[in-house]
């Protein structure tokens, strides 16, 4: 049976020794008691909520999946999921990083991201109720109306309802400015929605009593394409004026997509006839608003990613130590046994700390970027808010894209540890390559972030956002160069940022003749970059390492080790990247016919 320890001694280190968030906390009036101990005790408690109540209904509830009853409409999530959703609204997770003027606990975005790693270990499918609701909370909050506030931010702070993102219809996908949803305004301000809606993750359940879905329409007048979408909040239920539940809605779920994996997940095919909703922001200008959502979520699903990466390193792990099989090549290891365990193969290391660096790697992308978010959205000082935004846009596809992808490197590399029982549903390994891929398609594929990072965020500025990130690697390289132990980290960390920056240069020129070459680099670029912020990621924490390897803690030893193979055996990659991105578009050029 799978196993689940979560690693707050490695979340302490990244928060607390890497990047001291107690002290970035400080200066935001917001945050500023929100001390260490306050952070750490939520890890420990938020840590035994993922592995003691929803990770044990992971490998069950995959098995189940969700029910559809086609004469109701209603979905019944598997066993456990709702009794376990009734805890976490309990134990007042929902509101950890909600507005205190709407019932929330006001904590920062950070400890909350980490509180959801431990969750997407534990079970990506079931976190993904919760998930969607607080990307909701985050768009109504910053673009609804006050009454839509007052009527729906306290309940989806508590955790009684639950919302949704109802963007994908049956004929176009990433491609929005395709959606066919209507929305006919009414005397009483209200517009009566129709259309059809797909992929609809938590779209219909029976966890909670009503669920708040936020769906994109057009107006009668609306432009064509993406200038003419807006942005309703549509509920299961709707709502009277004294907070309580009135009549069904228009919105009902029609089916249950047969997916690949996150079975216990209810992505719904939902339809709307003459669905009440109200308009969210400004009409015609829906995507604004649900960018919000949208953002957010990209950064929840890298998010799901590194959950996943770590649970299945720590299984793997675990299955390598008790595995006999064969002897060593130097010689038995375990003579005392009829053969070694598996752990000691080269390769089989290779394939554990691969996952290891990419999951303690992510870890740390992933916390910098958050306390960025932070400081955007509530830092006193508007530059400081202003540079932290920069930071966020530009590492948001890299977190979505270089994670999610890397992820399904490692869970694939920890299945093969198996062997074939990897491949055996009740050892619980191959649920996490399955439920892996999802995370690369969608929230924008991979290639949609690649595109967005390399198109908009970097040659749409002119570079000024890499700019920033290149200063401040170079800073490191400046300061730490002169450090005799730091060179296996700091050379070549300086080596790639001397050639993406050139690179960026290379392709841009190309893009100004013929603006296909982002798109033929864009995927591989991204995954240089990725690597670029991952190496500055693991030099900072090698650094530490360094420093605290004599303290008798084989915390700091392992951590050098993992460092050294991220450098040996993983960003050399980037070379062969950096050529197949400079191919361009070139060796593309392939008739439609000849296909």
């Amino acid at each position: 049976m799978p196993q689940y320890n979560p690693p707050v001694r490695d979340m302490q280190f990244v928060l607390h020794e890497l990047f001291d968030v107690a002290s970035e906390f400080k200066q935001i009036p917001a945050f500023a008691e929100v001390d260490v101990d306050t952070i750490n005790a939520v890890l420990e408690e938020g840590g035994k909520f993922a592995s003691q109540v929803i990770f044990p209904i992971n490998l069950s509830g995959d098995a189940e999946g969700c029910t559809l009853d086609k004469t109701t409409h209603e979905v019944s999530a598997p066993k456990g999921f709702k009794e376990a959703y009734k805890q976490y609204v309990e134990g007042g997770w929902p509101a950890l990083s909600c507005d205190p003027a709407y019932g929330g606990q006001g904590l920062p975005h950070t400890v909350n991201q980490c509180l959801y790693e431990m969750l997407n270990s534990g079970n990506q499918a079931w976190t993904m109720y919760p998930g969607l609701s607080h990307g909701a909370y985050e768009a109504l909050h910053a673009h609804g109306t006050d009454e839509q506030k007052k009527t729906y931010l306290p309940k989806l702070t508590s955790g009684e309802w639950t919302g949704t993102m109802c963007l994908t219809e049956p004929h176009c996908g990433t491609d929005l400015g395709l959606l066919r949803t209507k929305a006919e305004p009414q005397a009483d301000g209200s517009y009566k929605i129709t259309g059809a809606k797909i992929f609809i993750s938590a779209g219909e359940h029976d966890m909670v009593d009503n669920i708040i879905h936020l769906v994109l329409a057009r107006l009668p007048d609306a432009p064509v394409g993406s200038k003419g979408i807006s942005l309703f909040v549509v509920p299961k239920f709707m709502v009277n004026a004294d907070g309580s539940l009135g009549e069904r809605n228009g919105i009902y779920c029609a089916g249950l997509e047969h997916k690949m994996g996150i079975h216990g997940n209810a992505t719904a095919q939902l339809v709307l006839e003459n669905a009440v909703g109200t308009l969210v922001g400004q009409p015609n200008k829906g995507l604004q608003a649900m960018f919000v959502m949208m953002n957010a979520a990209r950064l929840g699903v890298g998010n799901q990613s590194l959950g996943l990466t770590e649970v299945a390193y720590q299984n793997a792990v675990a299955y390598a130590k008790d595995r006999l099989q064969m002897r060593a090549l130097s010689g038995p290891k375990a003579p005392d046994k009829p053969a070694d365990p598996i752990i000691v193969h080269p390769d089989v290391r290779k394939m554990l700390l691969t996952a290891r660096a990419y999951a303690e790697g992510a870890r740390a992308l992933a916390t910098y970027t958050v306390v960025q978010l932070d400081k955007e959205l509530h830092h006193p000082d508007e530059a400081v808010r202003a540079e932290a935004a920069d930071a966020v846009a530009l590492l948001t596809p890299i977190i979505k894209a270089f994670i999610t992808d890397n992820a399904w490197i490692a869970t694939s590399h920890c299945m093969q540890v198996y062997g074939g029982h990897g491949f055996i549903h009740e050892w619980g390994m191959e649920q996490y390559v399955r439920d892996a891929r999802i995370n690369m398609i969608y929230e924008g594929t991979n290639t949609v972030q690649s595109l967005d990072l390399l198109g908009r965020k970097i040659l749409g500025d002119n570079g000024k956002k890499m700019k920033k990130l290149g200063k401040m690697v170079a800073q490191f390289v400046e300061d730490e160069g002169i450090s005799e132990e730091m060179q296996e980290f700091v050379n070549p960390l300086a080596d790639l940022g001397e050639k993406v920056t050139k690179l960026t240069m290379e392709v841009g020129m190309k893009a100004m003749g013929n603006a296909d070459e982002v798109g033929a680099a864009a995927v591989d670029y991204l995954r240089v970059v990725g690597h670029l912020v991952f190496a500055y990621m693991w030099a900072r924490m090698a650094k530490i390492a360094l420093e605290k390897q004599n303290s008798g803690d084989p915390f700091y030893k392992a951590k050098l080790i993992t460092a050294r193979f991220y450098f040996a055996k993983l960003l050399p990659e980037t070379a062969s990247l950096i050529r197949t991105c400079r191919a361009g578009l070139a060796p593309l050029e392939m008739d439609e016919a000849l296909f």
